[in-house]
């Protein structure tokens, strides 16, 4: 029975029983205040994804927090000082026994922050640069951030030859980043009738058609869709080497469930970026899991796991993957299909410490395997035999 609820709690939705209501977990942690030290009275909120559900408490004079009493499932963690949110852990999976801990350091955020907005100062000095929004800015790695401000000042210098143009471009864009789908189409449209040889507003406006189609169904799901499918094909006539671009087109015809033009387009990414090959395979997976697709995201990790050996996220979720295909006997024996143990370990032996560690090891507990969280380096020679 204790691994049929494990089964509940890794896979999310997918394997979501009405048992699972009945069982009560925890989550603690410690918070470091953003001028170091603990942070005292932070409000921590604790919001469920799986299903609908919110929560919330205070730290300590320490700087802890515990909340115990929440259902088995999935949640977003985040803390707030005087009403405004500054960092968050999303996808968090709870578990029986021990409470889950999830900690924040926010003097490090704080840091990392000045640094960017140091950057991001520097950007708009040469040309009023679009804002990131906070989501974009936590998701980016310094190489990426600094990629996107030099993207920022190219598309600047070449627009700067048509205010119009520009004030299209820049108003289509502050819409994209806050979801107002319509009226970013609008002035992307506007943008690329104006300039159709610019590849940026293709690409935004395929983003704007994507995210509007998101809150249609039906028909009109699929005519904004194809729209969107247009403006991609559009962006990749201009430049083809592009390989985000493909990436992101293949990621919205999976939206739109045409899963063999999807594999082609994602093939071509992987081709033109060998080193992001790994990680554009396991997005796929994410949004197919979200999508409740099951076995295609099973199929997009494993050829994640092929095309980055060392990509540990996902081991994870091909081992989620594979828990849902476990026999069960009459006398309650349960069966773990052939690679799920391996993908559990492995993923434990990249990252013994990782966000799905916690979660990892129970799974493997509830199997009755040893959990080995030694790292083993898999570019390493073969130890020689003695003579």
């Amino acid at each position: 029975m204790k691994f049929r609820n494990l089964v509940v709690a890794a896979a999310g939705t997918l394997f979501l029983s009405l048992a699972s209501f009945a069982q009560i977990t925890a989550i603690e942690g410690n918070v470091i205040a953003p001028e170091g030290g603990p942070l005292v009275k932070g409000l921590v909120k604790i919001t469920r994804t799986d299903i609908k559900g919110n929560y919330k408490c205070n730290t300590d004079k320490k700087g802890h927090y515990f909340y115990n009493g929440l259902p088995l499932g999935t949640y977003n963690i985040a803390v707030e000082i005087d009403g405004k949110e500054m960092d968050g852990v999303n996808g968090v999976r709870t578990r029986l026994g021990d409470p889950t801990p999830v900690n924040f350091d926010l003097q490090k955020i704080a840091q990392q922050n000045a640094a960017k907005a140091a950057s991001a100062t520097a950007a708009a000095a040469s040309g009023a640069a679009p804002a990131l929004s906070k989501e974009q800015e936590r998701g980016m790695t310094k190489e990426q951030k600094e990629a996107y401000e030099k993207a920022i000042k190219d598309r600047e210098g070449a627009m700067k030859k048509n205010k119009e143009l520009n004030d299209a471009f820049t108003a289509g864009l502050a819409a994209v980043q806050a979801k107002d789908y319509d009226t970013a189409i609008t002035n992307l449209t506007k943008a690329s009738e104006l300039d159709p040889k610019q590849v940026a507003v293709w690409a935004q406006l395929a983003d704007a058609y994507v995210g509007a189609a998101s809150k249609k169904t039906g028909p009109e799901f699929d005519a904004t869709m194809q729209k969107g499918i247009e403006a991609y094909g559009k962006a990749l006539e201009l430049n083809p080497a592009d390989a985000a671009t493909h990436n992101n087109f293949a990621l919205a015809l999976a939206k739109a469930k045409k899963f063999p033009e999807m594999q082609a387009e994602l093939q071509k990414a992987a081709e033109l970026d060998p080193p992001k090959a790994g990680q554009y395979y396991y997005n796929l997976g994410a949004l197919l899991v979200n999508a409740g697709q099951s076995e295609p995201a099973g199929a997009a990790f494993k050829k994640a796991i092929e095309l980055d050996p060392n990509h540990a996220d996902s081991y994870y979720q091909y081992g989620v993957y594979l828990v849902g295909k476990a026999s069960f006997a009459a006398d309650g024996k349960v069966t773990p299909v052939p690679g799920t143990v391996d993908a559990f370990q492995k993923y434990l032996q990249l990252a013994p410490t990782g966000q799905f560690a916690d979660s990892a090891k129970g799974m493997l507990s509830s199997m009755d395997t040893k959990v080995d969280t030694s790292y083993k380096n898999p570019n390493a020679p073969a130890p020689k035999k003695k003579k």
